[in-house]
């Protein structure tokens, strides 16, 4: 609706400017086809989907459908759904005092028919906007007709002393308040096998039978549905008549590519006052890699599937992992480091659903397992699998590391270490600044890719890695295998 319209406060002045109801999907579907032909983004923060989740969106729109998003969790169903406020008017009118957003011209209601039988052009209208035309409801299995449908209310007919056979003592649920307004029920699957047939009856009838009412109310609904695959199999199921009143199912799926990812997590994670701290891009990879890593894991679940906020509150962790040393060094600013991840693990352990084996692992374990399939992945970008390379040629690039390590010598970093020390200790092995010169360029991640290679060379067991309690000691392996003897 156009901003002039808003001017118009009674019946008569709307009819004046020629308003003209329309039903929300056509509503939605004339807009979006305005925004298509001006090439206007339609879902601002929404990365990854371009190519496959947003045009089938957009498709649902121009059919008028309604939608089930059907995917694991932390693909950004719930955030698609609630995005699609931006393909409705700015405001519409409503008849002013009403219960379910009646339109003026086309009321639905007793109530706002009486008010405009008694009022005529004068009855009064009021505005809604486009974010109040939003309502949203967590499916759980406590979820009642009641709450979604409606109940007769006793406290309404004792105060307008109506006898409940008046409908007016009708105390309308969430869908009937959603009229002519965006109804969105997430974790569809939770929600009881009754409670879904009513849903199923609005949805083909437009019905709504509340305690021996059988009211036909013409409401103007977009149905939004969202549920995870895994859920039929888990807690419930949707039942076949529901879902196929749905005209539109819709997969979404993780970030395909890992520039994806790192912008979704860049995005959400929240760094405010944090500038102090600089992560590495190397570091920024590292953490998506063990997203990815994760939902392929023979450990983990992968039904159940691993949030995309395993990653940005990895992110979160670790930056402030790095504002804790940097305070306690009374230092003014810092640079992530690897041994930074250390305080990312409980980023990981509470976000994976562990299968027998991982069980059998202990979720600290996984996730230190998950770390090291990153960091040898990323090592990788930049350099040959070290066994495979080894049996190939005689050039070893790592000798000048190897044989500084056999010849006895070990490389200790604390976690809370400052960054004065943590410099010297990594130049004290030969050799490693031109090894990271292959990792990277930029000079503020070339410690960052020294300690890279350390641990790399640690997963690949051409040096020995330990961890005690607070550092890392990086030694020989046949000098560790020597002590074990000892």
């Amino acid at each position: 609706m156009k901003e002039n319209t808003k001017l118009a406060t009674t019946l008569g002045e709307l009819k004046a400017i020629g308003y003209a109801p329309k039903q929300i999907k056509a509503e939605m579907r004339e807009n979006l086809v305005a925004k298509l032909r001006s090439h206007e983004e339609i879902f601002p923060g929404i990365i990854g989907y371009q190519e496959t989740v947003l045009p089938d969106i957009e498709r649902a729109v121009l059919s008028q459908h309604n939608i089930l998003l059907l995917g694991l969790r932390g693909q950004a169903k719930t955030r698609i759904a609630r995005l699609l406020t931006n393909l409705l008017d700015e405001y519409i009118p409503i008849v002013k005092g009403g219960e379910l957003n009646d339109d003026p011209i086309n009321p639905i209601t007793k109530h706002a028919q009486a008010l405009i039988r008694e009022f005529g052009d004068d009855t009064p209208i009021s505005w809604l906007h486009r974010d109040d035309r939003y309502v949203e409801k967590l499916a759980t299995p406590d979820v009642s007709v009641a709450d979604l449908i409606g109940d007769v209310d006793p406290i309404k007919a004792a105060t307008l002393k109506l006898p409940y056979s008046d409908e007016r003592v009708i105390h309308y649920g969430l869908v009937p308040r959603s009229h002519r307004s965006i109804f969105v029920i997430n974790e569809l699957p939770d929600l009881q096998a009754r409670i879904q047939v009513s849903l199923f009856n609005m949805l083909q009838e437009g019905d709504i039978q509340i305690r021996g009412f059988k009211l036909r109310l013409p409401l103007d609904i977009m149905f939004v549905f969202t549920a995870n695959p895994e859920d039929y199999t888990n807690r419930g199921s949707i039942i076949t008549p529901l879902k196929d009143r749905i005209e539109s199912q819709i997969l979404t799926h993780y970030p395909a590519e890992l520039s994806h990812a790192k912008r979704i997590t860049n995005q959400e994670a929240n760094l405010e006052n944090q500038d102090n701290v600089y992560v590495p891009e190397i570091l920024r990879d590292i953490l998506e890699r063990i997203a990815i890593n994760a939902r392929t894991s023979e450990l983990i679940d992968e039904k159940s599937g691993v949030s995309a906020r395993l990653s940005i509150s990895g992110l979160e962790n670790l930056v402030s992992s790095a504002e804790r040393r940097m305070l306690l060094n009374s230092e003014k600013q810092t640079t992530a480091r690897l041994s930074d991840f250390w305080g990312v693990i409980p980023s990981i352990t509470g976000k994976v659903e562990l299968l027998y084996e991982g069980e059998q692992e202990g979720p600290y374990q996984v996730a230190l397992t998950l770390m090291g399939e990153a960091i040898r992945d990323e090592f990788l970008k930049s350099f040959p699998n070290p066994d495979e390379f080894l049996k190939e040629t005689d050039v070893d690039i790592f000798e000048d590391v190897r044989n500084w390590f056999s010849s006895g010598h070990t490389v200790e970093i604390l976690n809370d270490e400052s960054d004065e020390i943590y410099e010297k200790e990594l130049a004290k092995v030969p050799g490693l600044a031109t090894l990271a010169k292959k990792v990277t360029t930029n000079k503020k991640d070339a410690l960052v890719a020294r300690e890279l290679i350390l641990h790399a060379l640690a997963e690949f067991n051409i040096i020995t890695r330990e961890m005690i309690q607070s550092k890392f000691r990086f030694r020989d392996t046949l000098a560790d295998m020597l002590d074990d003897l000892d």
